[in-house]
């Protein structure tokens, strides 16, 4: 940081004068750089230093204190959202209004007794504004005898100051028994949802809703090409096949450590723009692996098997490092609208439903990922605090399958999650089996929390002639299922299922079920005269010398043609069936 003298550069000497006649010393210099030396040279006397610290009210203790906890410096935004700002004016102005005499805030109290310096840093983020205490005055500061010399009040400030974040020191407080309520143990049951969505992505299934945070995730981790449309487009890449079996086939508690360390390591995964109840709009850029890695650092200081309270975390966050994803403090360059009214949320009065409310995410994400257990307190419906979790894998996936002779298949949740994938592809999905589509707007971390898998522990699916069909169209072969199936149920698939599939294995569809619309006329002349008219066209297949076929969609055309004929027709029970 810049020393005091570089600090003072561009002050005239004006501004110099009202430094020296706050500090009580009398100014020689006529000039403004014989005065800055000799302003600084009485500044940095280290008994008038501390005699002056001693001297200022409470207001200016905290803001020294969070400034000396921050080894000297805090982000510009961010020092002025809490002590205030300093109002801008020319020398004449100044000289005018005399504002050194009723400062609006605390930072142009400190302003104008040379305390406080103003400048920008170049940081990681790249260049950002920081309010900051010259360098020589601030070592002098942090003397001991210095600090021997501030009042009680403030030496407990410089130790606990809110802007200060240490990492032996947890932000929040512990959970409140109100906060403590319905206990969700972290689980790895992201692995059953990931073998669901992968089935889905290589079927092609155009009914599935999507979780959009569990296909970005997959995708992390290249069990899933990117979509052709980029970042965040639904279930539309494709499963890389030989990764997705690998990861398929691994023990749970590798498969588990694969997504989280993808997780962790990627730049792509970027949590503000998948969260379900925030829009992201236009071409500005974030830092999600950073802001991730900043978040954790908060998290991982909670003590160890400690009810957190989640509220409290937060708003500690929002106190002590409120810009922890924003470069120099910025809230308004985003374009960030509320989904459910698509409010835009501009500045830092949205810093709740923004960075608040991306805190509680990611904290939602490692509960999914197995590294969180989370609290639900009654009559709500958010997690009210947390823990870190000890929680390891260690299911082992034995399950047998159960097949019935009509095709229905029951794969219970520990059966191999390879199998489940596999035989998933040749099977239509049942819509009461764990795999049911559900509300795409639900975060994958907030599947068990939701209840989810709490009252059913199968998937249950069926084989159809369609099933089968679309399953050779991939190129699969029933004779493959039914090694599957034989393999997985000790033998046990029933004879009319094994005859069935051979037969479809070996002839294909043999018989179909349709649902037709039939005209029934009284006389077969009528029949005949309606052939002859424009009507004819709209007829098929002729069941007998009274009954014919009418094509899809048609029945509305032949009735109007009957009316021209002079016959009228009643549609029964609502079954386009006319007579």
């Amino acid at each position: 940081m810049p020393d005091l003298i570089h600090s003072l550069l561009n002050q005239d000497i004006g501004h110099l004068r009202i430094i020296a006649d706050l500090w009580r010393l009398e100014l020689v210099s006529t000039d403004s750089e014989s005065a800055r030396d000799e302003l600084s040279a009485s500044l940095l006397d280290f008994n008038l230093l501390a005699d002056h610290l001693a001297s200022l009210p409470s207001e200016a203790d905290s803001a020294l204190a969070a400034l000396i906890a921050s080894n000297g410096r805090i982000a510009w935004a961010t020092f002025t959202r809490q002590f205030g700002d300093i109002r801008e004016m020319g020398a004449g102005k100044r000289d005018r209004e005399h504002p050194h005499r009723n400062p609006i805030s605390t930072s142009e109290f400190l302003f104008y007794r040379g305390i406080l310096a103003r400048a920008f840093f170049e940081t990681d983020k790249g260049s950002q504004e920081f309010a900051y205490i010259p360098d020589d005055m601030f070592e002098l500061m942090k003397e001991e005898s210095v600090v021997l010399s501030l009042s009680k009040e403030r030496k407990n400030l410089a130790n606990f100051a809110g802007l200060a974040v240490k990492n032996s020191e947890p932000l929040g407080r512990p959970a409140s028994p109100a906060e403590k309520g319905t206990e969700i143990p972290a689980d790895d049951s992201i692995l059953d949802d990931a073998t669901t969505l992968l089935a889905a992505l290589r079927m092609s299934r155009a009914d599935w809703q999507f979780d959009l945070q569990l296909d970005a995730l997959l995708t992390t981790a290249n069990l899933i090409s990117p979509s052709p449309r980029g970042r965040g487009a639904r279930g539309e890449g494709e499963v890389n096949a030989e990764a997705a079996k690998t990861f398929l086939e691994s023990p749970r508690k590798d498969a588990l450590k694969t997504l989280y360390d993808s997780w962790l390591a990627s730049d792509s995964f970027n949590e503000l723009k998948l969260m379900p109840s925030l829009v992201c709009e236009g071409e500005w850029m974030n830092s999600p692996r950073e802001t991730r890695n900043t978040i954790l650092g908060f998290i991982n200081s909670v003590p160890a098997n400690k009810w957190w309270s989640v509220a409290s975390f937060i708003q500690a966050i929002k106190q002590s490092q409120p810009d922890f994803q924003r470069p120099a403090g910025d809230y308004d360059s985003w374009f960030i609208k509320r989904a459910s009214d698509g409010q835009y949320l501009r500045g830092f009065d949205s810093w709740n439903e923004v960075d608040g409310a991306l805190i509680r995410f990611v904290i939602n994400i490692l509960h999914g990922l197995g590294r969180v257990d989370l609290s639900i307190a009654e009559g709500t419906t958010e997690p009210t605090s947390f823990r870190l979790s000890s929680f390891q894998s260690t299911k082992e996936e034995r399950g047998k399958i159960r097949v019935s002779s009509n095709g229905k298949i029951s794969i219970p949740n520990d059966a191999p999650r390879v199998v489940r994938y596999q035989i998933a592809r040749f099977c239509e999905w049942d819509e009461h089996g764990l795999d049911a589509p559900r509300d795409a707007s639900t975060s994958l971390s907030l599947r068990s929390a939701r209840g989810y898998s709490t009252t059913r522990n199968e998937y249950k699916y069926h084989i159809t002639a369609q099933s089968l069909k679309h399953a050779k169209e991939q190129g699969l072969k029933a004779e493959q299922l039914l090694s599957l199936l034989v393999k997985h149920t000790d033998s046990k698939v029933p004879p009319p299922l094994v005859k069935a599939l051979k037969r479809w294995e070996a002839n294909g569809t043999e018989a179909r079920a349709e649902t037709q619309t039939i005209l029934r006329v009284s006389q077969p002349e009528v029949l005949e005269e309606m052939r002859k008219s424009r009507a004819g066209k709209f007829l098929g297949e002729v069941l007998s010398p009274t009954a014919v076929i009418v094509k899809s969609g048609a029945i509305q055309k032949v009735m109007e043609a009957m009316i021209e004929l002079g016959l009228f027709a009643d549609v029964e029970d609502h079954s386009s069936l006319v007579e």
